[in-house]
């Protein structure tokens, strides 16, 4: 597993995850975002799966979590490049409204309406 966090501006985190996804995995990217998400003002996250091949129940609760976590502050949760099998599994656990069709890039052009309301 891998993955790579990078913040973009005050407000928005991308999360790219590679390879296989299980609870060590989960353990170590929560440690990595959650202190990003509460002691400063981000209100969106980006998780890109196009490189994740399996991801076990605790990346799913790794994302409610954080969806929990942004909750308070109006944060959104989207979801890009999930493959066939995750989007069933996404679309079994109420996640299907966060999954949006569209690369990174495009997303990233549309944040700047999401975030600031335009």
């Amino acid at each position: 597993m891998y993955h790579e966090v990078e913040k973009v501006g005050e407000e928005i985190i991308i999360i790219r995850l590679k390879g296989e996804l299980d609870h060590h995995g989960t353990h170590d990217i929560r440690n990595e975002i959650v202190p990003m998400i509460k002691n400063g003002s981000i209100k969106v996250l980006v998780w890109n799966l196009k490189d994740l091949h399996f991801m076990d129940s605790s990346g799913i609760g790794l994302i409610l979590g954080r969806m929990r976590e942004l909750a308070p502050k109006e944060g959104q949760t989207i979801i890009v490049n999930p493959s066939p099998t995750m989007k069933k599994i996404f679309q079994f656990a109420g996640l299907s409204p966060y999954i949006y069709n569209e690369s990174e890039i495009e997303i990233m052009s549309n944040l700047g309406g999401i975030v600031y309301g335009q």
